[in-house]
């Protein structure tokens, strides 16, 4: 049975907070991928950044919709979800942008249950981490080769 060793991506391109979005923008441009892994000083995972978190900085800021009654101003949605969208659309750094909550897997995780974690989290590419320490990188592309070998 294969591992996720087997197929991942040994040299991972990976980034910090402190990127600039036009250095991460253009990493996605010229290495051509489409999830990059964050890492602190250390070389361990702390998140992942990916095209659609870049892109997410051109879109249409939906403003909360309130109600005024007497004094008061109810939000019928969440000023938390409004202040962090409005964070990602006028970040500067990948740590205005980036994604704490990372799904992951270990050199010796089995390719059948990457390949589910992919399936059902829609994801693209998934970080591989021996601690926490990023080791690797699969994406879906290692695993349509293994396809054809």
């Amino acid at each position: 049975m294969l591992k996720v060793r087997d197929i991942m991506t040994a040299d991972v391109v990976s980034v910090k907070k402190e990127t600039t979005i036009r250095d991460l923008a253009e990493l996605f441009t010229t290495r051509r991928v489409g999830s990059v892994p964050v890492v602190d000083q250390n070389g361990d995972l702390i998140g992942i950044v990916t095209e659609s978190d870049l892109i997410e900085q051109d879109k249409s800021l939906h403003i909360p919709t309130v109600i005024s009654l007497f004094d008061w101003v109810l939000y019928l949605e969440s000023d938390k979800k409004f202040e962090k969208e409005l964070q990602k659309m006028t970040g500067q750094t990948v740590g205005d942008i980036y994604v704490e909550t990372v799904e992951t897997v270990t050199p010796d995780t089995p390719v059948n249950v990457v390949a589910d974690i992919m399936s059902s989290q829609k994801l693209h590419a998934v970080p591989v981490v021996d601690g926490r320490r990023l080791v690797g990188i699969v994406s879906r592309i290692d695993l349509i080769r293994t396809m054809v070998k």
